[in-house]
């Protein structure tokens, strides 16, 4: 790939390369023990009693984008009112349910299927088919990509199958715990761990989610010039970050806002 020393480091960290909602009581499946479960199931009740006193607002997510050499670059960060398991679950989308806008009675990204192709616990292989409509919902066109996701440490990568258009289409995702309660309940201690954070707060500490994204796309070489290339790289900027917007929407919902 070459246009940035950083592209390597996103499909490395943390897994391995992949082969070639409106509702409040919004759920996801996820295979976790009986511990975790139990604590996930813990932490949301917290969210939405916690929503009752004083409604979280998730910050608009920071979005950069660049180009390089006709590659473009993008990085994501956001920190979203959801216990890490759930946000990467509703990222993750076990069930193949949408979470995205209608526009014009069309999902902005629409799912038409979800299949594990092979599992090498805590990690497995998905193949994903998507249809992201464009022109107003005039046209659109099927996307597939190929995720390695590792449930243990919350991450994952993409890379894509068939999209047309496009040459290139990859990137990473990562969830990590932020303790958002630590500095009002454990006064001077900096919690490390969620055994920690449960101590020093009593157990009613909420745990919030930073989640950061990388990808990098480049469309064929045919259409890689000016002014389609700038249509292209626009639409797809667009259309991440009202997905991101629909995601926070979703996560609002969950927590019973």
């Amino acid at each position: 790939m070459g246009a940035s020393p950083g592209f390597g480091v996103w499909i490395n960290q943390n897994t391995q390369q992949p082969k070639k909602a409106e509702s409040k009581n919004v759920t996801f499946k996820s295979p976790l023990t009986h511990e975790e479960r139990d604590d996930t199931k813990e932490q949301l009740q917290l969210w939405r009693e916690a929503e009752k006193n004083k409604t979280w607002r998730d910050t608009p997510p920071k979005v950069k984008v660049a180009t390089q050499e006709g590659i473009c670059i993008m990085e994501i960060e956001l920190i979203v009112g959801l216990p890490p398991q759930v946000a990467y679950d509703v990222l993750t989308n076990p069930d193949n349910q949408p979470y995205s806008r209608n526009i014009k009675k069309r999902g902005l990204l629409e799912n038409k299927s979800r299949k594990v192709v092979s599992e090498d616990p805590p990690g497995q292989i998905v193949e994903v088919e998507k249809v992201v409509p464009v022109l107003w919902n005039l046209l659109s066109f099927p996307i597939s990509l190929v995720f390695a996701e590792n449930r243990k440490d919350l991450s994952g990568v993409y890379d894509k199958k068939k999209i047309m258009f496009m040459k290139m289409f990859e990137g990473h995702w990562k969830v990590e715990p932020i303790y958002v309660d630590s500095e009002r309940l454990c006064k001077n201690m900096k919690p490390r761990t969620r055994e920690e954070y449960r101590r020093c707060s009593g157990g009613q500490g909420k745990i919030a989610s930073k989640v950061t994204m990388g990808g990098v796309f480049q469309p064929n070489s045919i259409f890689n010039v000016p002014p389609v290339s700038w249509f292209i790289r626009g639409i797809t900027v667009k259309t991440t970050k009202t997905l991101l917007q629909d995601f926070l929407n979703l996560a609002a919902a969950i927590r019973g806002v």
